[in-house]
Parts: C-alpha cells; sequence; structure tokens
C-alpha cells in the first residue's frame, strides 16, 4: 500500500525489479525538448518526486546531485509531473542549472511505464532507480508513504558498485 498525505493511494502501471531492463520514456526537458532514456549514457540514477518545489523533492533532487556530480560516467535525472518551466525556475533558484530535469506532465507515460502515476493526484510516487549503461535496474526504491525521504546512502552505494 502507497500513501500519499496519509491517503491510500492507486498507483497506475508496473513496477519494476532488480535485474529487470528499465523502460525507455519519451518526456520533455526545461527546453521542451522531447528526452528519453536512450538520450543519455553511462550509469543512470532515475531520481522520481511528486513536486520538485517542496521540502522532500528538493533535498532529494539536491542531495543526489550533488552527491554525484564528480562521479565518471553517471548521470541523475530527476523526473517530476511539474512543468518544465518549474522545473527550470527551481534549478536556477538552487545553483543546479547543470541538473538534469524532465517533465511528465504531458501524458504520464512514464509514471505509467514505471508503477508511480498517483491516480488521485496526477503527481509521481517517490522512488530512486540506479540503471547500469546497459539500462538494467541495479537498485530499486519505491516508497510506501510517498511523504517520507528515501534511502540516500543504499542508493548511492548501490551506484558505487556499479
Amino acid at each position: 500500500m502507497t500513501t500519499f498525505i496519509g491517503k491510500e493511494v492507486t498507483l497506475v502501471g508496473k513496477q519494476h525489479q532488480i535485474g529487470t531492463m528499465a523502460p525507455d520514456f519519451t518526456i520533455m526537458a526545461p527546453d521542451l525538448s522531447k528526452k528519453s532514456l536512450s538520450d543519455y549514457t553511462g550509469k543512470k540514477v532515475i531520481s522520481v518526486v511528486p513536486s520538485i518545489d517542496t521540502g522532500i523533492c528538493s533535498a532529494q533532487t539536491r542531495r543526489f546531485n550533488q552527491d554525484l556530480t564528480d562521479m565518471d560516467n553517471t548521470v541523475v535525472i530527476t523526473v517530476s509531473c511539474d512543468l518544465p518551466f518549474a522545473q527550470a525556475r527551481w534549478c536556477g533558484a538552487e545553483g543546479l542549472e547543470s541538473a538534469i530535469t524532465l517533465s511528465d506532465y504531458y501524458d504520464h507515460s512514464f509514471g505509467k511505464a514505471y508503477g508511480l502515476l498517483m491516480q488521485e493526484w496526477n503527481l509521481l510516487a517517490r522512488a530512486v532507480l540506479v540503471l547500469d549503461e546497459d539500462n538494467t535496474i541495479t537498485y530499486a526504491e519505491y516508497l510506501d508513504n510517498v511523504n517520507e525521504h528515501p534511502n540516500y546512502e543504499k542508493a548511492l552505494a548501490a551506484v558505487k558498485a556499479l
């Protein structure tokens, strides 16, 4: 059971487990270009947040971007349903202009493909996925309570172990 602000939510789609291939996606970058998983090479951390402009989501985005900036062959992708303009504004205000933020606002195809779309809210549930260079999921944390922080240390250790 997954909850958001204390209420049970219905997640649309299938969540993926360790050892499976991450499905490709097509969602929007802040410059309104379409991006897919195949646009990014190397190891990937996909950090999924309900709204980048809230406390936990902001902390999650900042933490992964700061802790993994210097890691070779690693890209951090933050996905939310925020409008691309809001994502760009947040990155500028937080001094994370080089952070990669992608928006699933248009058709929620990412949320459906990854089992993270909260039907009642049209927002994404919180999750962290680590992919190897071949896009195989090597670490997956889908949070039961969307209003909690992910386990940063476990996710960072999973990236460093690749």
